[in-house]
């Protein structure tokens, strides 16, 4: 008799669907795994053997077969560890009912019965809800993560003999009842520590992060040491829009499969990530045998702060330069190649010069020594940050004061705004900020008057503009519109847009 069960595994986000066939002959007492297992998977048989009798049900005498299929696709992880148990169950008839063409069993067991987490338990969830599955079991550990999938019965085991007791009908388990998300996310935007309203002066550098929020764009501070590029920085979070429900299961999934959700809960802010300038390519594109995201799709829909930028290793720094214009990024091994999303907002300090301060020119070896500084920055990566802000140091009577600036959530309630102007203008296109906006979509919102053209036109002979800086001006302008409510671009929206250009760090 051959028994079979359905469940998946993960490569990076993408789902691939196992169908788990098993059969018993006689022979010597032995476990066969085929289908291009990994050695987790082969590994998983004396688990699965002590799982089985630990949970008070007999272990098969004979020859067992397993066979994962489709047999051309590798699997790996410990997901498979359930279903193969059940099948092996069945075999003996300490499971009568038939296992189910519609049922997803997943989870990985432990020696004494119970079923332990596993990674991307959400992306699987959504897959089998869109591939017409009706039930699945998965453990209760990762039930807050399964909780906001709807639309299919979802059912949280905590040990085998739960799992088996509840397929014989002996016991009851009610379905996980989905939660509502948008309850979830106004609950967690509570939670904001930092707030600009206590940032002192800085009014230049809050405006630009302001237009960055607006239109999602990539900012640049240069500032002195102590002048608080690394404070704004941290506070951008704050005056970012909501989440929105979308939103919230893109990043939850991108850590579900980097095994980076806290107790199974969702990602209900913004990602803010912000890995030190020693930081490895691979830690900050992702990689690794197991192709695991890194910083930059761990940022997806929220922020990536580099400080001291200058100090990132090249290779580094250039590997950014794909996901910033493409908003993705693909992980490629030996053992196979992922896609992980990478729309994030770039927010980069560095210091002027070596010695941290703008006036360090006074003799020719540190002329020399700014020189190779400044060189540090790739002309093709200053070509993407769209915002590049000189953060001075705070004057003496803006620091004394006891009056606070205005609030993050007065500045928010300006981003929605202007958000939500985006969102009406770009409807179903795919997108979400004028900061993704393309060529054509450029041409059609970003129309400039008599004005304005004469301006730009002044613009990119005296700055010597390369075609990307020229696209990049017109989606700031129609952000600064954007958040002053106009329909037009005006002459005042584009000159404030070409304050922000890039220019010279010691300039």
């Amino acid at each position: 008799m051959i028994v079979s069960a359905h469940t998946a595994v993960c490569s990076g986000m993408q789902v691939q669907h196992v169908e788990v066939e098993t059969d018993i002959s006689a022979s010597l007492p032995t476990i066969i795994v085929v289908g291009l297992a990994d050695k987790a998977i082969t590994e998983s048989r004396e688990r699965i053997r002590a799982a089985i009798k630990q949970s008070g049900y007999d272990f098969p005498l004979g020859k067992i077969t397993v066979n994962l299929a489709p047999a051309d696709a590798v699997k790996s992880g410990s997901v498979l560890d359930v279903a193969i148990a059940v099948c092996i169950l069945r075999h003996t008839v300490a499971i009568k009912q038939n296992l189910g063409e519609k049922t997803l069993y997943l989870g990985e067991l432990s020696l004494d019965g119970s079923l332990r987490p596993i990674k991307n338990i959400l992306s699987i969830c959504l897959w089998a809800r869109e591939n017409g599955f009706e039930r699945i079991f998965l453990p209760a550990k990762n039930k807050s993560e399964a909780e906001v999938v709807s639309g299919i019965e979802i059912f949280a085991i905590e040990r085998l003999i739960q799992l088996v007791d509840f397929l014989n009908g002996e016991i009851v388990i009610e379905a996980i009842k989905p939660i509502s998300l948008k309850k979830r996310i106004a609950e967690h935007q509570a939670l904001h520590q930092l707030d600009m309203a206590h940032i002192k002066g800085q009014t230049v550098a809050k405006r630009a992060l302001e237009i960055a929020a607006a239109g999602g764009h990539n900012v640049m501070l240069i500032g002195t040491p102590g002048s608080g590029k690394t404070l704004l920085a941290r506070t951008f979070v704050s005056i970012l829009p909501t989440m929105s429900e979308g939103e919230v299961i893109e990043s939850s999934r991108i850590y579900s499969a980097a095994g980076l959700l806290p107790g199974g809960d969702l990602i209900y802010t913004r990602p803010f990530r912000s890995p030190h300038h020693t930081a490895s390519h691979i830690a900050l594109v992702g990689g690794t045998q197991a192709l695991r995201p890194g910083e930059i799709s761990l940022a997806h829909r929220g922020v990536l702060f580099l400080d001291e930028f200058a100090e990132f290793r090249r290779e580094s720094i250039e590997a950014l330069r794909g996901p910033l214009e493409d908003g993705q990024v693909t992980v490629s091994r030996a053992s196979g190649s992922a896609q992980y999303p990478a729309k994030f907002i770039l927010v980069a300090a560095a210091n002027p010069t070596p010695s941290g301060y703008f006036a360090d020119s006074s003799n020719g070896s540190r002329l020399q020594a700014n020189a190779r500084y400044e060189a540090k920055f790739s002309g093709p990566i200053m070509d993407r940050i769209d915002l590049h802000v000189r953060v001075e140091a705070v004057k003496t009577d803006e620091l004394m004061t006891d009056s606070l600036a205005e609030h993050s959530a007065d500045i928010q309630a300006r981003v929605q705004k202007a958000r939500a102007l985006q969102q009406k203008r770009f409807g179903k296109a795919g997108i979400v900020t004028n900061s993704e906006m393309s060529s054509i979509q450029i041409k059609q919102y970003c129309v400039l008057t008599p004005d304005c053209k004469q301006l730009m036109e002044r613009a990119i002979e005296q700055f010597g503009l390369s075609a990307r800086s020229y696209h990049r001006l017109l989606k700031i302008s129609r952000t600064i519109a954007d958040l002053a409510g106009s329909t037009d671009i005006s002459l005042e929206h584009l000159a404030e847009a070409l304050q922000f250009r890039p220019k010279s760090l010691k300039a």
